[in-house]
């Protein structure tokens, strides 16, 4: 068992390092927990694994629920893009995910990238901890196990994206795009923590200059990551439009009372997009209590 020194510092994000250049890729295999406690009224959890670096706000990765499994295996492999391996640490955080309510953490703990030989593969277990506070007694309490496998592979110097300089670059719009106009691509990344009172199997609608465009639908989860992409080509710039983002719930259940419910909507101006070529933000969905979504929106021209 590798148990990390109780004097453990977790690295402070530097606002300075977020532009950074990636260096490396980190390579994370989720395995399995052992011994992870009940958290459900019936005597089970439903657990799952979300991984994020350190310094980086934006991306995180997560893993499938095992329903009802205090011993669960998900064998499943995440590629991270590292910027700072001297600074930055791996989260790994164990929830129990609900159907509805806030999923509730069950344990965590931090892996310093420092400590990882580059190039050289590194199976990890993990005592799961309340939180990375070295005083708090908290963290006596047994939570059950982690196991991760690691492997850090620094870019050689031909491998270094060169494009990585300007954050905002987007491909060139097709040929035939018109001399004014442009190519709007809009891309549904994920949400988290929608819900709806009937049922929540969550799909996006897109709403733009009268046109309605749907992504799949997920089944149960307040959790959904559809990564999805559409398409508007425009004859001019939308400087002064809206795009409304909806995300729907359906039941596939025939004579419900309820068989759509709505768990959120967004209206975002396009201005921002034409002005800066790209921006990918998450946006508080109105009419959820805590919903988010994750949008980015390019915008081509020839």
């Amino acid at each position: 068992m590798y148990l990390w020194p109780k004097c453990l510092v977790v690295p402070i994000m530097d606002p300075s390092k977020a532009m950074k250049r990636p260096v490396g890729i980190l390579t994370v295999k989720v395995l399995r927990a052992t011994k992870l406690k009940k958290k459900d009224l019936l005597g089970a959890s439903d657990p799952y694994v979300k991984l994020k670096l350190t310094e980086d706000t934006r991306h995180s990765n997560k893993t499938t629920v095992k329903h009802k499994n205090l011993n669960p295996e998900w064998n499943e492999e995440f590629n991270i893009t590292v910027k700072d391996p001297e600074s930055q640490a791996l989260e790994v955080l164990v929830y129990d995910w609900e159907q509805v309510g806030k999923h509730d953490k069950m344990g965590m703990n931090v892996i310093p990238l420092k400590e990882l030989t580059p190039d050289e593969p590194k199976v990890l277990t993990l005592d799961l901890l309340k939180n990375m506070d070295p005083n708090d007694v908290q963290n006596e309490k047994s939570r059950g196990q982690i196991v991760v496998e690691l492997v850090y592979k620094p870019f050689k110097e031909d491998e270094i994206p060169k494009d990585i300089d300007d954050p905002n670059a987007v491909a060139k719009a097709p040929e035939g795009t018109p001399a004014a106009g442009g190519l709007l691509v809009v891309i549904v990344h994920e949400a988290q923590d929608v819900e709806g009172k009937h049922h929540t199997n969550p799909y996006v609608r897109l709403l733009f200059q009268g046109k309605e465009k749907r992504s799949k639908q997920v089944k149960k989860s307040r959790d959904p990551r559809w990564e999805e992409e559409f398409q508007f080509m425009l004859e001019e710039a939308p400087t002064n439009e809206r795009l409304q983002v909806e995300v729907v719930s359906s039941s596939s259940r025939m004579g419900l009372l309820h068989p759509k419910e709505n768990l959120g909507y967004v209206v975002i101006n396009l201005a921002d997009v034409v002005n800066n070529k790209r921006i990918n933000e998450r946006y508080h969905l109105i009419d959820s209590k805590n919903g988010r979504i994750q949008v980015e929106l390019q915008w081509r021209t020839s």
